[in-house]
């Protein structure tokens, strides 16, 4: 049994989950579904990122403090989660006791190695907020690519990171004005000392060579000491001894793993936390990220990780954008939202989960959503096919033999070849290949419909010695349903509770060699509704 703690990326808590979101989580909660089928001990946890000068801002603008602010937010994105399905063990939060005492923990450790240091700088400053201005309240013209209308850090167009001074002609988010550069003291982490450890960390087979390729652009580039602090004012963790200094989000955020999974240990005794986090740990770590944040993750986190002696990831999984007709959706791209919320009232949470899986797999290309594609998608595999297999053959097992499946099945060959492809669906489970996964079963889907369609159970006489080749025919038709239920389980979790349901039976991979034979049925009732085309445009008016 393999021990596993899976995380997410922090969604931030100054606005709702949008569906950008939902793809990273559904993405991570499939793997996770797998494994915890395959009886593997799995943690799955996540958080908000409640800090910094956005919230801070929100908050006054609300007229409500920053802690009321985050707590509604938290309690929102919690009930986004839960309608999706996805089966977070512990959502916290980063503004926690548990993560200001390893923040601070972490920082005495960092001060104490001297990997901490203290630099007089230029940085952009407001003067009409007054205040100086974090990297994202400043947009200017990326000096790499020359793409307008990007963030102090990093570019979107390019993917290069720079400093907030790089930009060209900058100007504060916040007022509109542009910003003058003025002198403060900073506290940065030395990065560099780590840069041996990182080569060696990074060519070890944590990272996809797409992500592995990248990590290596900003090894020739050089690697610089990373700004840990931010000036007041500001929401977030003071820095002891250093008055009106805080934490920098991206300290205390991905600290937030190790302080959600602490929380977690009170919330279950059975969990020792040292097990997990310590240099020797046998449990394994994997985040799931987007591309955005591949820097943070592939060198800054795992330095962190190793200065304070504790255990680094396994490997860090990268998704590539979410875009539909071409835009990327985020936060900083308002316009382009489709908030979670919304989209539950409109379409169930198993059509996005299949959607998503249908074009997820282990590497960093983007994913476009087209909404006409994906009422065309679900009515076609989970409704036309999938569903339509076991009700097409249901009708003949109440009809004619009081709800009960046959004492054998009228072809092995054809069962044990649908079993034989779990080997198939379980590498691609593990590999994150969820939409070879959704090729592979409507395959199988396809050859268990066209067997049906060769029998013709529909023209069978009802003679003594037909009814059992009918019962035997149509309870194939179920069996094979059931197989590909298995296989689809941790894809589309509500149909699979329907689906138990109604056969009486627990959708388990290690049953799956065994038939259900001579089998009671629960009284079938319809398993999942086509999707009228009509509700893409309620959504759209939604989203205006």
């Amino acid at each position: 049994m393999r021990k596993i703690l899976v995380t997410c990326a922090l969604p931030y808590a100054n606005g709702s989950i949008h569906i950008g979101h939902m793809l990273e989580h559904i993405q991570a909660d499939i793997w996770v579904r797998y494994h915890r089928m395959k009886g593997n001990e799995v943690w799955f946890v996540s958080a908000d990122d409640a800090h910094g000068t956005a919230i801070m801002l929100k908050s006054k603008k609300l007229g409500i403090s920053p802690n009321d602010l985050i707590k509604k937010i938290q309690k929102e994105h919690q009930q986004d989660f839960i309608n999706f399905n996805i089966s977070h063990d512990n959502y916290h939060s980063t503004h926690s006791i548990e993560n200001l005492f390893l923040s601070r923990k972490i920082f005495a450790i960092l001060n104490k190695k001297k990997l901490i240091q203290e630099k007089t700088i230029f940085q952009f400053y407001d003067n009409v907020k007054n205040m100086f201005l974090p990297d994202r309240f400043i947009q200017g013209q990326c000096v790499f690519c020359n793409a307008e209308n990007q963030y102090g850090d990093n570019c979107d167009h390019c993917g290069a990171t720079y400093e907030p001074i790089d930009l060209v002609n900058p100007i504060s988010v916040i007022s509109g004005s542009k910003p003058i550069l003025k002198k403060t003291k900073h506290l940065y982490f030395r990065l560099p000392s780590f840069k041996s450890m990182l080569k060696k960390w990074v060519n070890s087979g944590v990272l996809s060579k797409s992500v592995l390729k990248k990590t290596e652009e900003w090894f020739e580039l050089g690697l610089k000491s990373w700004c840990i602090s931010r000036d007041a004012p500001y929401f977030g963790f003071k820095i002891p001894r250093f008055p009106n200094k805080y934490f920098y989000v991206w300290l205390d955020a991905p600290i937030g793993y190790i302080s959600t999974f602490k929380n977690l240990c009170y919330k279950k005794p059975r969990l020792n936390f040292n097990d997990l986090w310590n240099e020797q740990s046998n449990y394994e770590l994997y985040h799931f990220i987007g591309k955005d944040i591949i820097y943070f993750h592939t060198l800054f986190w795992p330095a962190i990780l190793e200065a304070a002696s504790l255990r680094k990831p396994n490997g860090i999984f990268v998704h590539g954008y979410l875009t539909i007709n071409g835009i990327k959706l985020s936060k900083s791209r308002i316009s382009a939202l489709i908030k979670a919320k919304d989209w539950i009232k409109c379409f169930n949470s198993d059509s996005l989960r299949y959607y998503y899986a249908s074009k997820l797999s282990n590497n960093t290309n983007d994913i476009e959503i087209n909404l006409e594609q994906f009422v065309q998608k679900i009515n076609s595999d989970i409704v036309n096919k999938l569903v339509n297999l076991a009700s097409r053959n249901v009708s003949f097992i109440e009809k004619n033999f009081n709800g009960y499946l046959s004492k054998k099945l009228s072809d092995m060959k054809i069962y044990q070849y649908f079993v034989e492809a779990s080997v198939v669906i379980e590498k691609y489970f593990e590999n994150r290949e969820f939409n070879l996964v959704i090729q592979e079963s409507m395959r199988l889907i396809d050859i268990a419909n066209k067997y049906i369609n060769e029998k013709k159970p529909w023209t069978i006489q009802k003679t003594e010695k037909n009814q059992y080749v009918l019962q035997e025919i149509c309870s194939m038709g179920i069996n094979l349903f059931r197989i590909v239920m298995i296989f689809l389980k941790p894809i589309l979790p509500d149909l699979a509770i329907k689906t138990e349901n109604f056969l009486i039976s627990k959708l388990t991979l290690d049953s799956i060699d065994q038939p259900l034979l001579h089998h009671k049925l629960n009284k079938f009732t319809p398993l999942y509704q086509r999707i009228n085309i009509k509700k893409i445009n309620d959504l759209i008016k939604m989203c205006q």
